[in-house]
């Protein structure tokens, strides 16, 4: 057993304040649903754990106005289960209601879940020192690449890391272009989410774009009327309790039968929740059918990168993007 300090922090400004005062080794706990486990695994080893589920206001969700706002310390179930979310914005509904397990999303926030790190069977199973990993001990080097890589990334990946971003709320985020409201000791500071995730490159332990002592207090969402017509759709080994080996949000503002804009974002196969830019560009102003969908599919692959085992993720992610965007534009059910 290690000994560890915890602190309750009431507000941003206790929260703050506690984490600079416990010094190194310090972390922040809300759900508790990843750092526990990568305490249990050696991956972190934190001294000093600052409860921030409590903060005044944190669980705040708020569909008035011009943008949907959800505090951080909002339960996933309460966000997926809110009526506004699950009528007119179903891919964010349907990325929390396909992850984890009911219990999980009673006590996960939405906020934790931005800062979930990756499954990687390399990073979380190497704390005993049997395989290198960037990500854990910088500079030690990347089992992933030329090992057992069924589940790596086959976009955003460098000669570092080819580890897969996990979440599917962030994937659902990137798609809408939600930003990303932070907490320091300097201020609140507001991040797109499109910045907010880090590609690997010979850094791939500095995922997220947050300083030491900073707190995810916030995310916002621009309405739009995209929404309607949208989908998470998420492909896996098993229906439940699984992580994605394919995933895709849609989202497609329509003009009749035509798409004005497409909104357009992957998890399972990239290392950060990858925006498909060619894809959105592919579909506007075209009449969706499955030729068009399964076209746009391949656009946002074509610059995928395959290892030894994981090359079926191309086919797999394309098709599953194609199929979402029958979903979102009503071609299927």
């Amino acid at each position: 057993m290690r000994s560890l300090s915890y602190v309750r922090a009431g507000n941003v400004r206790e929260a703050i304040e506690a984490f600079a005062a416990a010094g190194e080794g310090a972390r922040y706990i809300a759900g508790g649903t990843t750092l526990y486990d990568l305490m249990k695994l050696g991956v972190e080893r934190s001294a000093h754990l600052i409860d921030i589920a409590s903060l005044e206001g944190a669980d705040r969700i708020d569909t008035r106005g011009d943008v949907l706002f959800f505090g951080a310390g909002a339960l996933m179930a309460h966000v997926a289960e809110d009526d506004v979310i699950r009528r007119d914005y179903p891919v964010l509904a349907e990325s929390l209601s396909k992850a984890a397990s009911q219990q999980l999303r009673n006590m996960a926030t939405v906020g934790g879940n931005l800062l979930q790190r990756t499954r990687c069977p390399y990073f979380r199973n190497g704390a005993i020192g049997a395989y290198p990993c960037n990500k854990r001990e910088p500079g030690s080097g990347c089992a992933g690449i030329g090992g057992v890589d069924r589940g790596q990334a086959v976009l955003g990946a460098s000669d570092a890391c080819n580890a897969v971003s996990p979440g599917d709320w962030p994937v659902a985020l990137t798609a809408m272009d939600a930003t990303i409201e932070i907490s320091g000791p300097a201020g609140t500071r507001s991040v797109p989410i499109s910045d907010f995730y880090r590609l690997p490159g010979n850094t791939p332990h500095l995922e997220f774009a947050i300083e030491a002592g900073e707190i995810v207090t916030g995310i916002s969402v621009p309405k739009t009327a995209a929404g309607r017509n949208s989908t998470y759709l998420k492909v896996r080994d098993r229906e439940s309790y699984a992580f994605a080996l394919a995933s895709a949000a849609v989202a497609l503002r329509m003009d009749g039968n035509h798409v004005r804009q497409a909104h357009i974002a992957l998890g399972g196969v990239a290392t950060r929740p990858w925006r498909a830019r060619e894809a959105e560009a592919l579909l506007n102003a075209q009449t969706i059918d499955r030729e068009i969908a399964l076209a746009a599919g391949r656009a946002a692959f074509a610059d995928a990168r395959a290892g030894e085992h994981n090359a079926f993720k191309i086919e797999l992610g394309a098709r599953t993007l194609a199929d979402a965007i029958m979903i979102a534009g009503g071609k299927i059910q």
